[in-house]
């Protein structure tokens, strides 16, 4: 009899402890699990620890709330201009309901790529080939309004849309080199034009600039030349005045007028001497010897202005 009960107390235990690790769920952070009971939706366990009813209660869904990148395989899409070209891209959105992810549509990253294809066709069919490059920012933001739109039934919200790569046909990419390097050759000559221009410019501004330095030059030598000239002037006249005073008040003192009959006389006798050294031919005064007459001219000359 005692062993059958200890053999109940075990098998309860048993029981209760397999009860406990059916019922114990543990939901990691940014994680919702989705409980149903009896096959109906019963709640939404966020992060932390919860017990449920083993064998009544099911964790039917389990989603991650962090941001996911779901990548939109490369398509063919035609421009408006039929230029055939491959686009691809990246969507990022994360799950806000995860009620609404669970029962509003049955896989929401598979339909989120789907239109974001179906949206990125009619948007590049809207634009030319040379804006498809242009206007990224633009498609983007159309994509993301459509796609963001469909999932708010969904519980998921979009965050951004980017477009990879966008590749033209080869003889597109072809043309459009050309063009490329065509457009930077008339830069560049352009460019080129424009530099000799600037120099012939600067050039020209130099000579002149040139011609007008040396032309003041010029005007501001002539200037100090005159000056120059005109102080010699000045001062020679100034010493011969100076001189001729000297002498004046030399005559007006004592014995000046006696020095000034000596000084005639010697001039007299070394100009009539260098006369005859000068020249083969010699004129002689009617009164050679008539020294002191000559000289009493003189003096008479000198006491008139005197």
């Amino acid at each position: 009899m005692a062993s059958a009960s200890i053999v109940a107390l075990v098998g309860l235990a048993v029981v209760v402890l397999v009860l406990l690790v059916k019922g114990a769920r543990i939901v990691p952070q940014k994680t919702a699990v989705i409980i149903e009971r009896l096959g109906k939706y019963h709640s939404t366990l966020e992060a932390g620890f919860h017990i449920i009813i083993p064998f009544v209660d099911k964790a039917a869904y389990k989603f991650s709330l962090k941001e996911a990148v779901v990548d939109i395989p490369a398509q063919i899409c035609i421009t408006k201009d039929n230029v055939s070209v491959e686009v691809d891209g990246l969507i990022y959105l994360e799950v806000e309901d995860a009620h609404k992810a669970a029962y509003g549509i049955d896989n929401y990253l598979r339909a989120a790529s789907q239109l974001a294809q179906t949206t990125l066709r009619s948007a590049i069919g809207k634009i030319d080939l040379d804006k498809t490059f242009e206007e990224r920012e633009k498609i983007n933001a159309e994509v993301i309004d459509a796609i963001d739109q469909a999932a708010m039934s969904w519980g998921v919200k979009v965050l951004r849309y980017e477009i990879k790569d966008i590749t033209p046909p080869m003889s597109v990419k072809q043309a459009m080199e050309a063009q490329m390097t065509a457009e930077r050759q008339k830069r560049a000559n352009i460019a080129t034009s424009e530099g000799m221009r600037q120099a012939m410019i600067n050039q020209s501004e130099g000579e002149k600039q040139k011609q007008i330095n040396e032309a003041e030059g010029r005007a501001a030598q002539v200037t100090l030349v005159a000056q120059a000239e005109a102080r010699k002037i000045e001062m020679i006249a100034k010493a011969t005045s100076e001189g001729i005073m000297s002498v004046a008040a030399s005559l007006r003192g004592d014995g000046g007028m006696q020095a000034m009959n000596m000084r005639l006389a010697e001039q007299y006798i070394t100009q009539f001497g260098n006369l005859a050294k000068a020249t083969n031919t010699v004129i002689m005064p009617s009164n050679v010897a008539d020294v002191a007459g000559l000289i009493a001219t003189a003096m008479s000359t000198v006491k008139s202005a005197k």
